[in-house]
């Protein structure tokens, strides 16, 4: 891969928008790139938690590559939309726990990539913005339906509207991200709020996953009833076991599924 980059040191992969001399801006090949590594990671057992993150100090990906889009007409918009929802969902969907790792600027794409993580950490100088309006077109990449749903319709609709960034203390404020911390300790809370996550059972987290991904996009009813089908099935594990066997004998549990 040439603009992104894959390390990984299990339980962790780290996915890297690797364009630091144009502020990680996301072009088609970007895009086309991180979906053939996401797919990859997901099939790995080994690896449990998905670091994104970009490349320098100044970026987590500051947009859309604006010289791509300035010659294109409806159709090739519709396809670069296309690219944009199928990584974000492979991000939101993947059974992997997937964390935003903001190390600066996280503007139209960039900003709708962390959008679509499970959770996003902060840097200090991390900035947030939907500013597509200001450019004649709208975000496309799940921003005028994952905004919504995180931060409430009111202040998504200012942010999409305006198209002004917000900093990172606004966005935890917001509830837009999860954590901030300096910047030169980012990586490192990413990796120990993965590590909590990896000490639990990691087919219960998918599971636990699943069903608040679900909770978007159905009513209460059959949310409830898609939760019940969930835990039965977690009753049928080997964890489920092991951690309440775990829990009455005062040890460590020790869990396997994935």
């Amino acid at each position: 891969m040439e603009l992104v980059k894959l390390q990984l040191d299990a339980p962790f992969a780290v996915v890297t928008i690797d364009r630091p001399e144009c502020l990680n801006a996301l072009s088609s090949q970007v895009y086309r790139e991180m979906i053939a590594i996401l797919r990859q990671v997901e099939a790995m057992d080994e690896i449990r938690v998905v670091i994104l993150t970009g490349a320098g100090e100044k970026a987590f990906a500051a947009g859309a590559d604006i010289a791509q889009m300035v010659g294109e007409n409806a159709i090739a918009g519709r396809r670069l939309s296309g690219l944009c929802h199928e990584t974000a969902d492979l991000l939101e969907n993947m059974r992997q726990v997937t964390i935003a790792a903001v190390n600066g600027y996280a503007l139209g794409g960039g900003c709708e990539l962390t959008l679509a993580c499970d959770l996003r950490l902060a840097s200090e100088n991390a900035r947030f913005a939907l500013p597509e309006v200001s450019l004649g077109i709208i975000p496309g990449g799940g921003g005028t339906q994952r905004l919504a749903r995180l931060i409430g319709v009111g202040r998504a609709k200012e942010m999409i509207f305006t198209g002004d960034q917000i900093d990172a203390q606004e966005a935890y404020r917001m509830g837009l991200v999860n954590h901030v911390v300096p910047r030169d300790q980012l990586m490192s809370a990413c990796r120990a709020l993965g590590e909590k996550i990896v000490s639990r059972s990691g087919y219960a987290v998918a599971l636990a996953k699943s069903a608040v991904n679900s909770s978007m996009d159905i009513d209460r009813r059959n949310g409830a009833e898609r939760e019940k089908d969930l835990l039965g099935l977690a009753f049928a594990t080997r964890d489920k076991q092991e951690g309440m066997e775990a829990f009455l004998a005062r040890r460590t549990p020790q869990f396997e599924d994935f």
